[in-house]
C-alpha cells in the first residue's frame, strides 16, 4: 500500500509526457466536419481496361459493374493491376433566368472542384469527355500518391446544364506486388463542391499526409545526426549511436510518404522500402538494449542477419508473393520490437530507473501505433486505411530524443562539475605538495643548521672551553682569572643556546633568580623578585629563547649596578595572555636629560630590543632623572614555550 502513491504519480508524469503524441494523434484521426454545400459522390460505373478515353463498348457490352466507393481492388478485382475507369455522374443546377451554372444549391455561382482523398497508385480526370486533371506519370513506372490526397479544379466551360460526367482513370498494382497495403489499388469517393471549400480541405489533408511527413523527417534527420554524434564521441553513451542511427533509418524509410516519381520498377521500389524495415528494428532494438545497459552478441548477430535475409527472400519470394513474404516479416520484427520493449521495461523496472514511467508510457504508444499499422495490413480495422506510423512515431522520437539529450546535458554538466572539483583537489593537491616540500626543504636546512650548530658547539666547548678552564685554574692573576670564568659562562650560555633542549619556565625562573640575586647582592644593591608558583608555569621554553632572556636579564642587571646607583632593585615576572613578562625597577638617579632620545645608540640598550624582537616580543625602557628605571620585556609565549 506504501508504493501506491509513488506509482500513481510516476504514471500521471508519464501520462502528461505522453498526452501531446495522444491529443496529436487525436487530431489527426478525427473527422472533417460536414460541409453542407458539398457533393460526395459514392457510387461510380467501373471497367478494368487501358484506354486513352472511358471505354463506352466495355460499357454497353455489360463489362462495366456498378460498385461503390471507397474501392479496394483486393476486394473488387483481386491480383488486378494496371488500369481501371470509373464513371460518376452529378448535377449542376441552373440559375433562375440567366443559364449560368451553380456549383451547389447552397452556394450560388462559385467555382466547382473535386477533392480524391486517396487514390493508389495515380489517377487522372475528365469532365464531360474534356480532361481536367493528371495526377503525374500513368505508365510503368508510375507516379506514387498513395499517400497524397488530390484535388482538381472543374472548369466552368466543360460543365453542362444538368447532368455531367466525370470519368476518372485509376492506374495501380495488385495486393500481391506491393509489401503494404495502403500501397494496393484504390480509389476513395470523390466530394465535389465550391473550389475554395475544397482547396481548404485539400491544404489541410496535403499538411497531414505529405507536408507534416517531411517536417518531421526532417527534424528527425537533424536529431538522429546530432545524436550519432554524441554517440561516437562519447564512448560511454553507445545508446545514442543507435538511437541516431533509428532516426536516420526512419527517415529513409519514410521517404517514400513524399517520392512520388522514383524512376524504378515497382518490384524494385518495394524491395528498398521493405530492406530499411530490418535496419529500423535493428537500431531500436539496439537502442533498448544498449539504453539500459544490456547486450548479447547473439542478439546482435540475429539483427544483422535479418538485414539480409529480408531482401533475399523477397526476392526469391517472387512479385506475386511479395505481399504474404513482407507482412510475415514484419509481424516477426514487430514481435521482436515488441520483446524488446519488454525486455527493456523488465531490466529497468529491476534497477529502478528514474525514466522507467515516462518510458513506459511512451514506449507502450509505440507499441499501440505498431500493432495498429499491422492490423491494418491484415485488413482487420474494417477495411480504413489510415497510416497511423508517420505521424506518431516520429512525434514519440522527438519526446525521446529530447530528453536523451537533456539527459547528456546533464551528464555533461556534472561531469564539468566533476572536472572543476577535479582540478581544484589537484589544485590543493599541488599547493600541499608544494608546501610539504618547502617544509621538508626547512627542516632539511633545519637539519643542516642543528649539525652545524653542534659542530660549532662541539669546537667552542671542546678548544675554546678547555683553554678558558686552563686560564681559570693557572692564572695567578684573579682579574684574569674572573675574566676567564665570565667568558667560560657565556660560552657555556652560548653552547645551550645552540645545542640545549627545552626548559621548563619554572626551572628558568629559578637560574635567573639565583644568578641575578647573588649580582645584586655582591653589588650591595637590595633585591626582591617576585614570580608565579611552579605550579602556575606548566610551559616550557625553547633553549633560545632562554639564552636571549638570561642576556637580557644580565645587560639589564648591569645597568642597575654599573650606571644607576640604586640601592635597591625588584624583579618581578608574570604570564598573562599568553605573554610572559618580565619587570626589572632600581631606585637609582634615573637616565639623564641630555641622554633622552638616544637610549637605542647605546650598545647595551639597542643589543637588549634587538634580542627582543628576535623573540618577536617587546623591550620597553620608562626612567626620569631621579626617578630609577624600569625595563619591561614581553615574549608572547605561544611562540616560544612547549607544553610540558
Amino acid at each position: 500500500m506504501r508504493r501506491t502513491a509513488p506509482v500513481r504519480r510516476r504514471l500521471a508524469h508519464a501520462l502528461m509526457q505522453a498526452a501531446p503524441a495522444v491529443l496529436l494523434m487525436l487530431a489527426l484521426l478525427a473527422t472533417a466536419p460536414a460541409r453542407a454545400s458539398t457533393v460526395l459522390l459514392t457510387q461510380a460505373t467501373a471497367v478494368a481496361a487501358d484506354t486513352p478515353r472511358f471505354p463506352e463498348r466495355e460499357a454497353a457490352g455489360g463489362a462495366a459493374t456498378r460498385i461503390d466507393l471507397p474501392d479496394l481492388w483486393e476486394r473488387s478485382r483481386p491480383g488486378h493491376g494496371g488500369a481501371v475507369w470509373y464513371r460518376l455522374r452529378f448535377d449542376v443546377p441552373l440559375d433562375h433566368g440567366d443559364g449560368k451554372a451553380l456549383a451547389s444549391p447552397a452556394d450560388d455561382g462559385a467555382l466547382l472542384a473535386a477533392y480524391v482523398e486517396r487514390v493508389c497508385s495515380n489517377l487522372e480526370a475528365w469532365v464531360n469527355g474534356h480532361l481536367v486533371h493528371r495526377g503525374g506519370r500513368m505508365s510503368e513506372p508510375y507516379s506514387r500518391n498513395c499517400y497524397r490526397p488530390q484535388a482538381f479544379m472543374i472548369p466552368a466551360g466543360v460543365l453542362r446544364p444538368g447532368a455531367n460526367t466525370l470519368d476518372l482513370k485509376v492506374v495501380g498494382h495488385a495486393l500481391e506486388r506491393v509489401s503494404s497495403r495502403q500501397r494496393a489499388g484504390a480509389l476513395s469517393a470523390v466530394e465535389i463542391g465550391p473550389a475554395d471549400e475544397m482547396a481548404t480541405l485539400h491544404a489541410r489533408e496535403q499538411f497531414w499526409h505529405y507536408i507534416a511527413p517531411q517536417v518531421t523527417a526532417g527534424s528527425l534527420l537533424l536529431l538522429g545526426g546530432f545524436a550519432l554524434v554524441l554517440g561516437w564521441r562519447n564512448q560511454r553513451d553507445r545508446h545514442l549511436r543507435y538511437f541516431g542511427a533509428l532516426c536516420i533509418a526512419w527517415t529513409a524509410m519514410s521517404a517514400r510518404l513524399w517520392l512520388t516519381d522514383v524512376p524504378l520498377p515497382n518490384e524494385a521500389v518495394e524491395l528498398l522500402v521493405s530492406s530499411t524495415v530490418p535496419l529500423v528494428t535493428l537500431c531500436a532494438v539496439q537502442f533498448l538494449l544498449r539504453y539500459v545497459g544490456w547486450w548479447h552478441r547473439g542478439v546482435d548477430m540475429v539483427l544483422l542477419a535479418q538485414c539480409a535475409l529480408l531482401p533475399a527472400s523477397l526476392a526469391m519470394a517472387g512479385p506475386q508473393q511479395l505481399f504474404a513474404m513482407a507482412s510475415a516479416w514484419y509481424w516477426l520484427l514487430g514481435l521482436e520490437a515488441l520483446a524488446a520493449i519488454g525486455w527493456y521495461l523488465w531490466l529497468a523496472w529491476r534497477v529502478r530507473r528514474a525514466d522507467f514511467w515516462p518510458m513506459a508510457a511512451l514506449l507502450g504508444l509505440v507499441a499501440v501505433l505498431a500493432f495498429a499499422e499491422l492490423a491494418a495490413q491484415q485488413d482487420r480495422l474494417g477495411g480504413t486505411h489510415q497510416h497511423f506510423m508517420p505521424f506518431g512515431v516520429p512525434l514519440v522520437f522527438a519526446l525521446i530524443g529530447g530528453r536523451l539529450l537533456w539527459q547528456h546535458a546533464r551528464a555533461l554538466q556534472a561531469a564539468e562539475l566533476g572536472q572543476m572539483s577535479l582540478e581544484s583537489r589537484i589544485r590543493e593537491a599541488t599547493a600541499e605538495m608544494e608546501r610539504s616540500y618547502k617544509q621538508m626543504a626547512e627542516l632539511r636546512v633545519e637539519q643542516v643548521t642543528q649539525q652545524e650548530r653542534k659542530r660549532i658547539a662541539a669546537d667552542l666547548h671542546d678548544d675554546l672551553g678547555a683553554k678558558l678552564l686552563t686560564i681559570v685554574h693557572t692564572s695567578d692573576n684573579d682579574r684574569i682569572s674572573t675574566l676567564a670564568r665570565e667568558a667560560l659562562e657565556e660560552m657555556r650560555l652560548s653552547v645551550r643556546g645552540l645545542t640545549g633542549k627545552p626548559v621548563r619556565l619554572a626551572d628558568a625562573l629559578g637560574d635567573w633568580r639565583a644568578e641575578i640575586v647573588a649580582r645584586l647582592s655582591q653589588a650591595g644593591v637590595e633585591s626582591e623578585w617576585r614570580a608565579p608558583g611552579e605550579e602556575e608555569l606548566p610551559q616550557r621554553l625553547a633553549a633560545r629563547a632562554y639564552v636571549q632572556t638570561t642576556r637580557i636579564l644580565r645587560e639589564a642587571v648591569s645597568n642597575v649596578i654599573k650606571h644607576s646607583g640604586a640601592s635597591f632593585c625588584s624583579v618581578r615576572s608574570q604570564v598573562v595572555d599568553g605573554d610572559f613578562q618580565l619587570v626589572v625597577q632600581d631606585n637609582g638617579r634615573g637616565i639623564p636629560m641630555e641622554l633622552d632620545g638616544r637610549l637605542d645608540r647605546g650598545h647595551g640598550m639597542s643589543s637588549m630590543k634587538h634580542r627582543a624582537k628576535q623573540l618577536h616580543g617587546q623591550c620597553l625602557v620608562e626612567s626620569g632623572p631621579g626617578y630609577g628605571t624600569v625595563i619591561r620585556l614581553t615574549i608572547p609565549l605561544e611562540r616560544h614555550a612547549l607544553p610540558a
